[in-house]
């Protein structure tokens, strides 16, 4: 049986973004939007809109793929939603630049 998994983000109503993962992206999203688990970090900042998802097969990737994106600046994960590579390539070649030894 083939799963798949999706790696997202969230617009809050307070400006946050949330990234997560989830093998039902329907489900959760419906899960966001109700707040049903009040322990979330999206609870207390509904409505939340979905902005991207990327999927995949492999859920290792999928998890190294949240794990980069949450280590992301706003500005790149803003670049990625609105599917500007050329701002994308940009942000991180400064961030190399800044951070090299």
């Amino acid at each position: 049986m083939r799963h798949e998994y999706c790696v997202y983000i969230l617009a809050c109503s307070d400006g946050a973004y949330y990234t997560g993962i989830t093998n039902d992206m329907e489900r959760r999203l419906e899960e966001h939007s109700e707040g049903s688990v009040r322990e979330c970090f999206t609870y207390s900042r509904r409505p939340v809109l979905l902005k991207y998802v990327e999927r995949f097969n492999d859920v290792e990737a999928a998890i190294r793929r949240e794990k980069q994106l949450k280590g992301w600046s706003r500005a790149k994960k803003e670049a990625l939603m609105q599917n500007d590579p050329d701002r994308l390539r940009a942000l991180s070649g400064s961030y190399a630049a800044t951070n090299s030894k």
